[in-house]
């Protein structure tokens, strides 16, 4: 038995959507009060209303974000807004994109992925959940009987195996669909029906270890709706469909496989740069685009990180690193050589900064307009994480630092959704 099943997917009608850049959304958990409402407003059938529905202050147990998504599914699949594949496929996926001028090409595949001991493959979180979000998705997901949203997993094909199936079989074809997100980023789907391919696909799958990189609520989700249906006491063949999660995979070895790093915005830093130079060398940097470069630069080799605040851009490169083992008294050697867990050790514990305090961000000028505008004291600039690094942390059973990882680009939601018996 595969760890890795086509199925048809339900995606939205093209025949009923005029321009299909305007219903997809980012996941659910990167979308801001602000961009939910202009999503809303962006279409009528904009995926918001499913992913993640308003709330309102008259919302009881009959009438809720839950039962309007449900409502709204329903009348979809009705009027033909949505509709269901004719046949059981994987969807291969392409993004196109650009990342500091250079031009990048992330390809991939959503599918099927099998869960439970038996799924021929180990499939290994990095980070930690939260009860809050995990609750929502399960509300979410048991009321509309679907998978909304992929978990993303990465998996080993140095070879390129994969990408050679798609351009044998897909890339000269036209695609199923195309659509730009606001990140000017291309998303592009085309449809493999051929049995014979898909088991090729999933040969390269089974007896692997798989990564998720993103979607770990969704990932536990899927688990406990899997244990609630296990529970009744029925006779179990593996096949239901509670025995699968919907899942894009990518290629880890892929050069365009990006990681973004989060930034520490903090509110309070109550003490001068000179005070760190205990643990760092201190560089005054003049510009912004130099001291990126700086920093780029002095991550290749050693720990360094950018701080801002009011007396301006400095570059901090760690000046002893047997001093690590010291000071970050958890986990093991690959854990004390992230670099969140470094500056956490060394500069954000040492001050009495709490987790409070810290606002996080994906963009470097974001933390400088939080300086300049009174809203903060100091900005931290990370470089990312390693795909490596990520694959230790995981190999060893441990989750990351909160926000340490951002891949980019997301994947969108509403490109398939996986409807449940």
């Amino acid at each position: 038995m595969s760890a890795l099943k086509p199925f048809p997917a339900v995606f939205y009608n093209k025949e009923k959507i005029e321009n299909l850049s305007n219903v997809f959304c980012p996941p659910y958990d990167v979308i801001s009060k602000e961009q939910q409402e202009a999503y809303y407003k962006q279409d009528q059938h904009n995926f918001i209303r499913l992913e993640l529905a308003k709330e309102t202050l008259k919302d009881n147990e009959k009438d809720n974000k839950y039962t309007r998504a449900r409502k709204t599914y329903e009348e979809w699949l009705k009027k033909g807004i949505l509709k269901q594949d004719e046949a059981a496929c994987l969807y291969f996926y392409k993004q196109d994109y650009k990342y500091q001028g250079q031009k990048y090409v992330r390809m991939g595949f959503l599918g099927l992925l099998k869960l439970g001991e038996d799924s021929g493959v180990r499939i290994l979180p990095h980070e930690h959940t939260h009860s809050a979000a995990k609750t929502d998705r399960l509300t979410l997901w048991s009321g509309l009987k679907s998978n909304l949203s992929p978990i993303f997993v990465g998996y080993a094909d140095k070879a390129g195996k994969v990408e050679r199936i798609f351009f044998k079989e897909l890339a000269n074809l036209k695609p199923y669909l195309e659509a730009s997100d606001h990140d000017k980023v291309k998303h592009t789907i085309w449809r493999l029906a051929d049995p014979e391919k898909n088991q090729q696909i999933a040969d390269v799958i089974d007896g692997q270890n798989l990564f998720i990189c993103d979607g770990h609520h969704r990932f536990e989700v899927a688990n406990q709706i899997r244990r609630e249906a296990l529970k009744k006491g029925k006779k179990h063949t593996g096949q239901e469909s509670y025995n699968y999660v919907m899942a894009y995979f990518t290629n880890m070895d892929s050069k365009d496989l990006q990681i973004f790093p989060i930034h520490r915005i903090v509110k309070k830093f109550p003490i001068s740069v000179n005070l760190l130079e205990q643990y760092f060398r201190i560089d005054k940097v003049k510009t912004k685009v130099d001291w990126l470069v700086l920093l780029a630069r002095a991550g290749q080799n050693e720990h360094a990180f950018g701080l801002y605040n009011k007396q301006g851009m400095f570059l901090l490169r760690l000046k002893n690193k047997l001093l690590i083992d010291k000071m970050v008294q958890e986990g093991s050697k690959d854990y004390r050589s992230l670099d969140a867990a470094i500056l956490k050790a060394f500069v954000l514990d040492q001050v009495g900064v709490t987790s409070e305090d810290i606002v996080y961000s994906k963009d470097p000028d974001e933390v400088v307009r939080a300086i300049d505008e009174g809203q903060a004291e100091a900005g931290f600039i990370l470089n990312p994480v390693l795909v490596s690094q990520l694959r230790a942390i995981a190999l060893n059973d441990e989750r990351m630092p909160p926000k340490t990882t951002y891949f980019y680009p997301k994947v969108l939601s509403g490109l398939t959704i996986y409807k449940m018996d």
